[in-house]
């Protein structure tokens, strides 16, 4: 299956894709609450980002087969947020659902950061901050060469490489910047998951990053700024970004640390702490709660 066909076959409504997002929140509370451990606060703010990106029609990826030559490729730059895109796969069909109770387990597939050795549909293990826009400028490059090779005037596939905004205080993030726009990478979307805070506090004051925008224009980038929990606005970004030609993009996402659950929100101490079966519980009432909510106003517009 060409990678037209690839994205156009994971496109969903706006609606629809909040309520995969929803969906999302539930599993990653309820893996963290079964393991114990873990980081619920960027998995969480990094959410709305990752269902859009996948379920928008502009990422090709196949339920059937997530080693497809044709797919386009997305790295989880800040890999502490494993549970978010285990969360995709299960809305792919990648992993079953059941298997999220098995995350940080011994012998899992699940592991506290993205094994690619082991666990179907992940392209890079990263969980070493700074590394994933350097990995994904160099596939990029790869990706062009081989359709440059081909000749059937086809275009390459995408890179899409999902920061946090703590490791871009990682200097090799900079590097790539440099690379990247040098090399007109215009293949390549990274997305900063602004959510001004780390594991020490808010960004701003351990040691800021801003104005990053204005550092990845200086590397020749283009920069868009969007809401990271506004569905419609991160679709738009999105397909913004990749119809610009001739250098790379960079979306930076305002976010909200604990996204959705809200005892957990705009809050340092659940960076990486997983809650109780008490938080636990409340949290997955919030997030019904919320579903409910969804499923409604989504009937409402179909009816329409």
């Amino acid at each position: 299956m060409a990678t037209d066909q690839l994205r156009s076959a994971c496109a969903r409504t706006d609606d629809e894709i909040a309520l995969i997002a929803n969906r999302m929140r539930r599993d990653i509370i309820e893996m963290l609450g079964a393991a114990g451990s873990g980081h619920p606060g960027g998995s969480l703010s990094a959410t709305d980002l990752m269902a859009t990106l996948f379920f928008s029609g502009l990422l090709g990826m196949d339920p059937a087969d997530p080693n497809n030559p044709e797919r386009d490729r997305f790295i989880l730059s800040k890999g502490h947020a494993a549970p978010a895109l285990y969360a995709i796969f299960v809305q792919l069909g990648y992993i079953p659902h059941d298997e999220i109770l098995t995350l940080r387990q011994v012998g899992s597939r699940l592991q506290g950061h993205p094994d690619r050795h082991a666990c179907p549909g992940v392209e890079v293990c990263t969980g070493s901050l700074g590394q994933g826009l350097s990995v994904g400028s160099g596939m990029a490059l790869g990706l062009r060469l081989d359709a440059a090779h081909a000749g059937n005037g086809a275009e390459p596939q995408r890179v899409f490489v999902l920061l946090g905004d703590g490791e871009m205080q990682e200097g090799e993030n900079w590097e790539a910047a440099m690379f990247a726009g040098h090399q007109h990478l215009d293949n390549l979307v990274a997305i900063v998951d602004n959510n001004n805070l780390q594991i020490d506090g808010h960004v701003t004051d351990v040691n800021t990053i801003e104005p990053v925008a204005d550092k990845f224009r200086a590397f020749g980038w283009e920069t868009l700024a969007v809401d990271g929990h506004d569905i419609a606005a991160i679709r738009a970004a999105l397909e913004q970004a990749v119809a610009i030609s001739g250098k790379p993009v960079c979306i930076v996402a305002k976010t909200v640390k604990g996204k959705g659950v809200s005892f957990m929100e705009d809050q340092v101490g659940w960076h990486g702490n997983a809650p109780s079966a008490e938080q636990t519980a409340a949290a997955l009432a919030e997030i019904d709660a919320a579903h409910e909510a969804l499923a409604a106003t989504a009937q409402t517009a179909k009816e329409a």
